[in-house]
């Protein structure tokens, strides 16, 4: 492993949600690089052609092309990208995604809030899937 700073990989295609992503991780003062794929396609292509793995995956489940269940199917079934940290961050609030999610292996499944404030304090909950991610 490189002595660099593992990336964040961000599967989203709302840019006013990168936008409070990136600025949330900079408040929180999460330095690793945040690299941003618009969605699950363009994700696990990222992820198949990365050098090393991100340190964590945050996932919307809504997405064009390949959504985010779709992309933790592909992920399941390789053996390489399996045990990275993957958290769904999404406004779904559909049981059915949530239980679907959790059996595909996701770390977490938090829901997005219009609030910045409370934003915020979901990304400060979601760092400590980041901590666990660089170790692995």
């Amino acid at each position: 492993m490189t002595s660099s700073v593992r990336p964040i990989l961000l599967i989203e295609d709302d840019q006013v949600d990168v936008l409070a992503t990136r600025r949330a991780l900079k408040e929180i003062h999460v330095d690793n690089p945040l690299v941003v794929c618009e969605n699950g396609e363009q994700g696990l292509a990222w992820l198949r052609d990365a050098a090393e793995p991100p340190c964590l995956v945050l996932l919307d489940l809504n997405m064009p092309v390949m959504n985010g269940i779709e992309f933790l199917e592909h992920v399941k079934c390789d053996e390489r990208l399996r045990r990275i940290p993957m958290v769904v961050l999404t406004t779904s609030e559909e049981m059915a995604d949530k239980v679907r999610s959790f059996d595909l292996g996701i770390a977490g499944y938090m829901a997005k809030s219009l609030d910045y404030r409370r934003f915020v304090e979901v990304m400060r909950s979601i760092d400590a899937y980041r901590t666990i991610g660089g170790q692995a």
